[in-house]
């Protein structure tokens, strides 16, 4: 039930808000808007949710400040090392690949790797407020960031199909 307040929040945002001016701008700023806020969506589950129930109690847990040794559970080896590492720069790949196509004639890679960084560390951070068993590794931020730097060159790779695709989209 408490995603549910949380995904509910963020339909009524797209809905009421978003929808609407992603909209007037044209069906190919309309999908690829979309397709970004519903991948961010989907991170703020995974890495943050429930966020709204859980605001009454965030200071009712010690925060744990980051861990800021790289790689400590890699050289330690600790947990399900490989299986975190991947997945993190698995979950950045979108990020990489989408982020340029919401800018105007697309983006730059600085701009996309630090706006990539940018969320991950916002994501470190707040963990470990939102949710007393959370913590923030710095591991985690390099890994977003070398996810985000992968999906950049797919959407180097790909530039000239999805610019076509969405120059399709503005003639019909």
């Amino acid at each position: 039930m408490k995603y549910w307040i949380d995904f509910g929040a963020l339909a009524l945002l797209y809905v009421r808000v978003l929808f609407r001016k992603w909209r007037s701008r044209g069906k190919d700023v309309l999908l690829v808007n979309t397709l970004m806020y519903v991948y961010l969506s989907f991170v703020l589950y995974f890495t943050l949710m429930p966020v709204i129930t859980s605001l009454p109690f965030v200071l009712n847990h010690p925060y744990e400040p980051m861990n800021l040794e790289p790689f400590i559970d890699v050289l330690a080896g600790r947990g399900d090392f490989l299986r975190q590492v991947a997945l993190n720069v698995i979950m950045t790949m979108p990020f990489g690949f989408l982020f340029p196509l919401t800018r105007k004639g697309g983006g730059k890679f600085g701009r996309t790797v630090f706006f990539c960084f940018l969320m991950s560390l916002g994501i470190e951070l707040i963990q470990p407020l939102i949710n007393g068993t959370r913590s923030s590794d710095i591991t985690d931020i390099i890994t977003n960031v070398t996810g985000g730097v992968l999906g950049y060159g797919f959407y180097v790779i790909f530039r000239p199909v999805i610019f076509w695709i969405l120059d399709r989209l503005k003639t019909n």
